[in-house]
């Protein structure tokens, strides 16, 4: 199998949904799932199309209460298309479906490099013997409004006609996530089809409550001759353009449906259906789509590819095409944030949380538009989150866990235990640390790209409105001469209150502590780096009374972390949890990684016990280098040497279920550093994730973006040691036999296509020609300079 080439052969039902959102085609403003063309949304296939932002709000009845959900819409479908054979007296074939007739060399291609995905099979139908068909689709990648798919059906042996129906569906509702199918569905509203010219039929609707119009509009053309009958049937859902077509073995019939997709959010236009219907009627034909498409697509790969030999390189590649689909250039122009599942299925129900900490360090050294637009998403959110402080009574920011199409709190109040069907209450609305989260992301983008208007702007209204938030939320600890941070959920969402209270959260989770005194720490350097005019202007802007700074000095030095038993406690009390007895677990359970709905159902509940999720104190090791850690600790007033550190990672990895698939990214990155015999298990997790599906299911409801772009930056900050620091690149290689050979490029501050590679113990830096000024390389024991249009070479120490 080629590195460019994803493929699937044979025709599994069980697989389907899985292999579904592995191929799912984008380009960033919208996608569509790989679903074969002929099917409806059931138990096995779940064909649907998702446009980045379109959200919509629906009130449900759930164990007794009313909840108001918002979730990502999905649309109309734009790629149904079935055919049949037609006979000389009339009479036609059944429609062929492979779930009731059983294709023959069925396989699905998914081609990386030109971002299509080709179907081939054969079938048998009783009279017109064997036919062959080719079906290729793409979602373009240059006009972010079109997608187009062509289908060929060739008759081995027999002389007739195909019928083929093409059709728009706006009978569509949100049913991609099984364990939400107690709760309302029914997005679209006021469904309208119609016709145009001989082969253009449209569907215009709304979403319920958001009300954001949508067209959409299809040409259905048969390539090379006409059809010998076309009939366009709009109805009160569907618009339906049926073709006859001739068909022999020397004369294939061969069908192109090309489709444009607007919203009323989109710019520049006037009407949603009326844009649709003029990008469609102008449309190119289908190969001089598939060329710029393809085009469109070589110029991506030129900015963003990563080189690492074998398999795990062709999963590296998979992921980045994700990536790319999801978050695309094309996304700079849009008001969007980080779906945690991407734009492939409903999980999460399409919402933003923090998944964006693992996906902008890969987008800020490739697309730094994307990154900035990425952070705006955040910045227009801000009085958002600075209402949501005032009411819980806080000054400063207080993003939400969940975020979706205007930054209110989008969690969920209840949650489904699929083990015990219980309802139960859903408390990860405190994991405040979101904040943190936007704060490092804006300070490392503004640090990658050297872009200080953007830092002393929008940057610093978010970055100290929520040092403000945490000033606002530390107490004295007496006796103590520390402040303590209370009623928070750390990332591990298996603890979210101590055993027998009777109220949620949890006192002084370390991670919290320690990122909440990072931006108290960052906000009073940028505090200092402002112009005296632009410092007054900006604290007149947000009501910042320059008497505040005093406490954020003293709290990002007396913030209170917790230890015990010589480690890092995850949390106040942590250590006075039971242990619990996992080789019991293990034996009793295929798989224990969703340990808290295993404990619900027993009657049991995992709060009582020393067991997370996924990675809470060591997620530290993974935003921080070694040497940044060791220093946060030192200002905290904290010794945490290699040892502590050390101990800590040992402790927590024999107390977490990894029940989280950012959880083997997380402890690879860290044992990479930490423990490297025992990493690439780790990191082999993290890019087995989705392709494998380790969670049981959940990669159909929405692949894992945070992962996906997580195991990108793996490679290009982990393996590296790169920090973008001191307008410097810092680099600290370390070695990891598994991935000892690798290469990419990078934009940094001004220079295109920056390659770094390393191979044969040596870290090989080139420096594209340009105007740019040199650039300052910085390793643990050297540092060089390097101009435009040199190349250095530098020789790793022996591991």
């Amino acid at each position: 199998m080629s590195e460019w080439t994803w493929e699937y052969q044979g025709y599994d039902p069980a697989g389907e949904r899985l292999r579904e959102s592995l191929c799912t085609l984008g380009n960033g403003c919208f996608a569509t799932r790989g679903a074969v063309p002929e099917s409806r949304a059931g138990l096995v296939h779940y064909p649907a199309t998702y446009a980045a932002g379109i959200y919509n709000r629906l009130e449900s009845a759930v164990a007794g209460r009313r909840v108001v959900n918002e979730d990502l819409v999905n649309l109309p479908s734009w790629l149904f298309l079935r055919f049949r054979p037609r006979f000389a007296d009339g009479s036609t074939g059944p429609w062929f479906s492979p779930d009731t007739c059983r294709p023959l060399d069925h396989r699905h291609s998914l081609d990386l490099r030109r971002a299509t995905l080709t179907r081939t099979f054969r079938f048998r139908d009783d009279e017109a013997g064997v036919l062959g068909v080719e079906q290729v689709r793409l979602v373009h990648m240059a006009d972010p409004h079109l997608a187009a798919l062509r289908t060929v059906v060739t008759a081995e042996e027999w002389s007739g006609e195909i019928e083929v129906e093409s059709v728009l569906d706006g009978a569509v509702t949100n049913g991609n996530v099984h364990r939400y199918r107690s709760l309302e569905r029914h997005h679209l509203i006021h469904v309208r089809t119609g016709a145009s010219a001989a082969d253009v039929t449209w569907l215009s609707c709304r979403t319920s409550t958001s009300d954001i119009g949508i067209g959409m509009a299809a040409r259905t053309v048969v390539a090379g001759r006409p059809p010998t009958a076309s009939e366009l049937r709009p109805s009160r859902r569907r618009a339906v353009h049926r073709l006859v077509i001739p068909v022999a073995p020397d004369r294939p019939a061969v069908v192109d449906k090309t489709v444009a997709l607007h919203t009323s959010r989109d710019r520049a236009i006037s009407d949603p259906l009326g844009a649709a219907l003029d990008r469609v009627t102008t449309a190119a034909d289908f190969p001089v789509l598939v060329d710029s498409h393809a085009a469109a697509w070589a110029r991506l790969w030129r900015g963003a590819d990563i080189q690492v030999p074998g398999e795990a390189g062709r999963v590296l590649r998979l992921h980045l095409f994700h990536v790319l689909q999801t978050l695309s250039p094309h996304t700079a122009d849009l008001d969007v944030g980080v779906p945690a599942r991407g734009l492939h299925g409903e999980a999460y129900r399409g919402h933003v949380f923090w998944d964006e900490l693992f996906v902008l360090p890969y987008l800020n050294l490739h697309f730094p538009e994307v990154s900035r637009a990425l952070l705006d998403y955040r910045h227009r959110r801000l009085p958002q989150a600075c209402r949501a402080a005032r009411a819980a009574g806080r000054t400063g920011a207080m993003y939400p866990w969940q975020s979706g199409s205007d930054g209110r709190e989008e969690t969920q109040e209840l949650h489904l235990n699929p083990r015990s069907g219980r309802w139960l209450p859903d408390n990860s609305r405190l994991q405040h640390h979101v904040g943190s989260a936007i704060a490092y992301n804006v300070w490392q983008y503004c640090e990658a790209t050297g872009d200080t208007e953007y830092l002393h702007t929008k940057g610093a209204e978010m970055l100290l409105q929520i040092a403000r938030f945490w000033a606002d939320s530390a107490e004295p600890a007496p006796g103590t001469g520390r402040y303590r941070i209370r009623g928070v959920v750390g990332p591990d969402e298996y603890h979210e209150r101590y055993p027998d209270a009777d109220r949620p959260g949890l006192d002084d989770n370390a991670y919290t502590n320690v990122t909440a005194a990072w931006v108290l720490g960052r906000a009073l350097e940028l505090v200092r780096r402002l112009p005296a005019w632009r410092r007054q202007e900006l604290f007149e802007r947000i009501g910042l009374d320059g008497g505040e700074l005093p406490k954020w000095e003293e709290l990002s030095r007396r913030l209170r972390v917790p230890f015990h038993q010589g480690v890092i406690s995850q949390f106040e009390g942590y250590g006075d949890l039971a242990e619990l007895d996992w080789d019991a677990y293990r034996t009793r359970y295929p798989s224990i990684r969703r340990l808290d709905r295993i404990l619900e159902a027993e009657g049991d509940s995992v709060n009582r016990y020393q067991a997370s999720k996924q990675a809470d104190v060591l997620m530290l090791g993974h935003l921080f280098s070694a040497a940044e850690l060791r220093s946060l600790f030192d200002r905290l007033g904290y010794d945490v040497d290699d040892e502590v550190w050390n101990r800590t990672v040992d402790y927590y990895l024999r107390r977490t279920s990894h029940g989280s698939t950012l959880s083997g990214l997380v402890h690879g990155l860290v044992l990479a550093r930490a423990r490297r015999a025992e990493a690439w298990s780790y990191v082999h997790e993290a890019l087995e994730a989705d392709i494998a599906d380790i969670q049981g299911g959940t990669t159909g409801e929405g692949i894992h973006l945070g992962a996906m772009a997580g195991t990108l930056d793996l490679v290009q900050r982990g393996l590296t040691g790169l920090e973008t620091r001191e307008d410097a690149l810092f680099l600290d290689p370390v070695p990891l036999p598994a991935l000892s050979e690798y290469g990419f490029s990078l934009r940094y501050r001004g220079h295109w296509g920056i390659g770094i590679r390393r191979r044969s113990g040596q870290l090989e830096i080139r420096v594209p020609d340009s105007e740019e000024s040199p650039i300052r390389v910085v390793l643990a024991d050297r540092a060089v300079s390097i101009a435009p249009g040199e190349t250095c070479t530098l020789v790793l120490p022996e591991d």
